[in-house]
């Protein structure tokens, strides 16, 4: 019988999906836990600590390797790491913000509704030096 070892945590199942079905496309097989949990009610992550990812045992190596080889920040749309024009890092991500009336109507129509946010703002964040752009 084959032994599954945690080799990953996510917030949100969504992130648990990427990372598993890049997984399961290189031929690791991959379980996750409290997946289910997590999509009825997505306020408990933290309670329950997220989405967890394990693989088997034997392929613990590999799949530490693929998920290490994923960029962690955001690119552009030719695949190569975005640049901070304020300082140069290539420490971006992507941030949904509510700085604008039309953002905070459409987070409390969400929060209301129990459904998606209509509008948010996407915008990307250097975490060197805080810079939005």
């Amino acid at each position: 019988m084959a032994k599954f070892q945690q080799i990953a945590n996510y917030q949100y199942s969504s992130e648990a999906y990427l990372f598993k079905g890049k997984l399961e496309s290189e031929g690791i097989e991959v379980f996750l836990q409290n997946e289910n949990t997590i999509n009825t009610d997505p306020l408990l992550s933290n309670a329950v600590g997220g989405v967890k990812l394990f693989v088997k045992s034997e392929d613990i190596i590999n799949a530490k390797q693929i998920l290490a080889a994923i960029p962690e920040y955001s690119l552009d749309d030719n695949g190569n790491l975005l640049t901070c024009p304020n300082c140069k890092s290539q420490k971006i991500e992507m941030v949904t913000s509510i700085k604008d009336v039309k953002s905070l109507f459409a987070f409390i129509y969400g929060l209301l509704t129990l459904s998606m946010p209509l509008f948010t703002k996407h915008k990307h964040k250097c975490q060197d030096c805080n810079f939005e752009f």
